[in-house]
């Protein structure tokens, strides 16, 4: 090897070892901070003599987590299922106190619906519902005996999981913390450098699809994740919590200009592919002072300040070319297809200058509270879904309950408290079958380290300081497995078997026979939960969810051709975004499912966008009676197609939209309207997307050229 070639990969190796060392490091650090959250919790939970000192130590390990802002979310949750499920629990035993069979019936029901809330969300707040539910079994079962005690088990309960979420809050955050703010700052400056910079770099013409898809995709996930982040962060750093709404602000902003800037390069590529070439390089000239604009350092800290000022002079000098530029056509077709896509760039730069705004003010020393614009980031839920989660749960309780009721099993308390944990645990998991046998097998392995642990060593020590030492050794191996992509389900599995069979307390009990007649009833717990995944599969994941959530996307277009006027666009986006999200995390990416999700997605971005704007500048001013039934007719002819699209469907929203635009030709002071229209009429009429497979056989060039 050669001397450069040498010099050349020396810094690549020392690279690649200190990576190596600092995720070695990371993951160590995880563990060494675990267990003194869960050797800590034990202690104080002991020296308080509370009834389960093994509740709070297992509540440091679900709770545990690389990110202090994570711990503190997931804790902030779980605190709150907590109390829910307790009280909860504490009325179905007031409600039934000697009907057990009603008592479980209402028990079952409490947790399928926790269950079912769970799948709702794709944040911790789905972990509240998950802990409603589990916390309330917790409480009640260990009473059905002894009703009056259920004040006393939610007491302790309560105690014992807030003694855990307090002890591992305070540890991750003052133990060598590892801030989520880091990565939120990250993500949003990766956000806003790698979107100016694709701009930039777009202006020399047409993009093609297929890059535009991938760009898409990644606009995409970085407002989904950018949301997650924020609804983390704000627990464990003030200064995210005050700027919080500026967050959102800027993460719709971002999504606003995204939509705008994909409609404006397929208005370009569709002109191209027509051979409308003179209005496509007219609009690339007046797109041309925004690459300039944007042709600065985008990576120091002050960038969207200096963007600012070049963004508002390009913006200026773009109004004061559309003009000049418009002079030059003679042709009415060269002139709609300008006057489209002029609209549509100026709509775009407003939106860009203020994102870009949005950035700088994030960039600020201080932010003032309320001075931004109220937004919020909505969600597209599928409550079918939820109901199905709701009864399978619901089912497998009362399936164990009457099996526990009918053979009088001393240990059927145990296997219905597992199968609560796991039935809700994993009703949110795309393959919830495949991760709970994991868990499973690596909660027998926990379980068996923990027999070893408890009669070969335990048994030999004397000391809680002893008992650190002797136990430690054995959790280790759990959570180093949960900081592996491999092996992260067995090894949560094995710690939480391991802690939970163990079952440290004051006075610590060896009786070999109930030790393992409660790992069988776990054991069968576990079992229960997954074949209740079997029997009634879940539909996150599933082709029918998919499929749903696809209907729910073209759905999106009806929402903004008729929901209420105020907040819509930021509904729409944030909707449209998080449901993309949801499919393309539940599809092998580059399958035809994938690519179709891509395809719709595009083009209900671009005509739900249209729609909304169109149906602003509706709202604006007094329009002709005449002039409006056409209007109001395209907007529902289109909301019909896309959410049953069909060939005859296609020719009623296209004739529709074609009815309006020469119903608007022969009124004046209306052709402001004609820029919507022509926008959404050109992209039905777009022989490359979804909409292809529904139009007649036509030219597409021929079909563009007699638009209007």
């Amino acid at each position: 090897m050669s001397a450069a070639n040498l010099s050349t990969s020396a810094p690549v190796t020392r690279q690649v070892v200190a990576e190596t060392l600092r995720e070695e490091a990371s993951v160590w650090l995880f563990v060494v901070k675990t267990l003194i959250a869960f050797f800590l919790t034990g202690w104080i939970a002991m020296r308080l003599d509370l009834p389960a000192p093994s509740t709070a130590m297992l509540t440091t390990i679900i709770v545990a987590n690389r990110q202090a802002g994570m711990v503190l979310a997931k804790s902030f949750y779980r605190a709150l299922g907590t109390l829910a499920g307790a009280t909860a629990a504490v009325g179905i035993v007031a409600a039934f106190p000697q009907q057990r069979d009603l008592f479980l019936l209402a028990l079952s029901l409490w947790i399928g619906l926790c269950a079912g809330g769970a799948t709702l969300y794709r944040n911790f707040k789905s972990y509240a519902f998950v802990l409603g539910g589990y916390t309330a079994a917790i409480v009640a079962i260990p009473v059905i005996e002894n009703p009056p005690g259920v004040f006393d088990s939610a007491t302790a309960r309560i105690s014992e999981v807030l003694l855990g979420l307090l002890v591992s809050g305070v540890v991750s955050d003052v133990v060598f913390p590892s801030r989520m703010r880091d990565v939120l700052r990250r993500t949003a400056r990766e956000q806003f450098a790698n979107f100016v910079a694709f701009v930039r770099d777009s202006t020399g013409g047409a993009i093609p699809r297929e890059s535009m898809e991938k760009a898409h995709l990644r606009f995409v996930r970085t407002a989904v994740s950018l949301e997650d982040l924020r609804s983390s962060v704000i627990f464990e750093d003030a200064e995210a919590r005050a700027r919080s709404n500026h967050l959102r602000l800027f993460n719709q902003r971002f999504m606003a200009a995204s939509t705008s800037f994909q409609s404006l390069h397929h208005l370009i590529n569709r002109l191209k592919r027509a051979r409308r070439d003179t209005a496509a390089n007219l609009l690339i000239r007046l797109y041309a002072p925004l690459g300039d604009a944007l042709d600065a350092p985008i990576e120091a800290g002050a960038a969207a300040r200096v963007l600012l000022p070049r963004l508002a002079a390009a913006r200026d000098t773009m109004r004061g070319n559309a003009g000049a530029l418009r002079a030059t056509l003679d042709d009415a077709q060269d002139l709609r297809d300008f006057d489209t896509g002029a609209a549509l760039l100026l709509r775009f730069v407003d939106e860009l200058h203020d994102y870009v705004d949005a950035a700088a003010t994030l960039q600020t020393p201080r932010v003032i509270a309320g001075s931004a614009e109220r937004v919020r980031f909505d969600r597209g839920n599928d409550f079918l879904g939820a109901g199905i989660a709701t009864v399978r749960t619901t089912l497998t309780m009362l399936v164990l309950g009457a099996f526990w009721v009918e053979s009088a099993w001393p240990m059927g308390s145990s296997a219905m408290l597992l199968a609560t944990i796991f039935a809700g645990l994993f009703a949110t998991t795309p393959n919830p079958t495949r991760v709970t046998w994991m868990v499973m097998l690596g909660y027998v392995s926990g379980m068996v380290a923990g027999f070893v642990c408890e009669f070969f060593v335990l048994t030999q020590l004397d000391g809680y300081g002893l008992l650190v030492v002797g136990v430690a050794p054995f959790l280790a191996v759990g959570l180093v497995m949960m900081m592996t992509q491999r092996f992260a389900s067995h090894g949560l599995g094995w710690a939480m078997g391991f802690a939970y069979i163990l079952a440290l307390k004051n006075v610590q009990t060896y009786d070999p026979a109930h030790f393992i007649n409660d790992a069988i009833a776990q054991v069968i717990g576990l079992g229960a939960a997954a074949v209740s995944f079997v029997v009634i599969p879940p539909a996150i994941g599933s082709a029918w969810l998919r499929r749903r959530q696809l209907a729910r996307l073209r759905g999106q277009v009806a929402l903004a051709a008729e929901a209420p006027l105020p907040g819509l666009r930021h509904r729409f986006e944030s909707v449209n975004h998080d449901l993309v999200s949801q499919v393309v995390a539940q599809t092998e990416p580059g399958s035809a499912d994938s690519r179709a999700l891509i395809a719709w997605a595009l083009a209900v971005h671009e005509t739900g966008r249209a729609l909304i704007e169109l149906r602003h500048d509706m709202a604006r001013r007094e329009l002709p009676p005449t002039l409006r039934p056409y209007l109001e007719e395209a907007l529902r002819t289109l909301s019909r197609f896309y959410e049953k699209p069909d060939a005859p469907g296609y020719l009623l929203a296209r004739d529709a939209v074609a009815t309006a635009i020469a119903s608007v030709g022969e009124h004046d002071g209306v052709a402001h309207l004609l820029e919507h229209l022509h926008l959404v009429r050109m992209a039905l009429l777009d022989g490359e997307s979804v909409l292809a497979a529904y139009m007649p056989d036509a030219p597409l060039s021929k079909e563009i050229v007699h638009a209007s």
